[in-house]
């Protein structure tokens, strides 16, 4: 391998997990503009909104750089050290030995613990919005910095079943969990369930 091998790797590396990070930001933030008040082609009027501000935005980037040749030097740059960063985050983690990754985060009370939390936030319903369980666990200070479909991803490496469409009483249709798929992982304390998802 060449001295040029491991830094070009570290940067390809960190690219793809920008790419991933921004690519998970935007549709999180483009889903967040469907209006759950209303229904059919008019509840994703706000989704259609932000799509075409997004495309604007790299519209307008694009004429930039053709405008301004030289700003493409300081987004180049901009790129490659956030790439840098984010490949040596990566690589750290890499490092760690199955060991070191056990004791940090011991997967079955990791788990167990997780799925007691949604039962809690599901409480009398019969499911809960992932957004609204990311907004709960940011609010104590858990899951910080994490996206909902980072979030979603975190919970499907847990086993923990995520349904892209739940109805929540008063709350809309949205991903989430939903209370019969979660009946087999842990018993919760007996609830009067509300018929209100589907």
């Amino acid at each position: 391998m060449s001295r040029l091998a491991r830094p070009a790797d570290r940067i390809a590396t960190g690219s793809v997990l920008l790419v991933r990070r921004l690519g998970a930001r935007a549709a999180a933030w483009c889903a967040r503009g469907r209006r759950t008040d209303l229904t059919g082609w008019k509840a994703a009027l706000g989704v259609i909104a932000r799509l075409l501000l997004l495309a604007l935005g790299v519209y307008v980037l694009a004429r930039l750089v053709r405008a301004l040749p030289a700003l493409m030097w300081l987004l180049s740059t901009g790129w490659t050290l956030a790439s840098w960063r984010a490949g040596r985050a990566a690589a750290e983690e890499s490092e760690e030995t199955p060991a070191e990754q056990l004791v940090d985060s011991p997967r079955g009370d990791v788990r167990a613990a997780t799925v007691e939390w949604v039962w809690e936030r599901i409480g009398d319903r019969q499911g809960v919005h992932l957004r609204d369980l990311l907004a709960h666990a940011h609010a104590h200070g858990m899951f910080e910095g994490l996206e909902v479909a980072e979030f979603r991803a975190h919970l499907e490496r847990w086993d923990i079943p995520v349904r892209a469409r739940v109805r929540v009483r008063g709350l809309g249709v949205t991903v989430g969990i939903h209370r019969d798929d979660l009946e087999g992982l842990v018993s919760p304390s007996p609830t009067p369930v509300v018929q209100d998802a589907a």
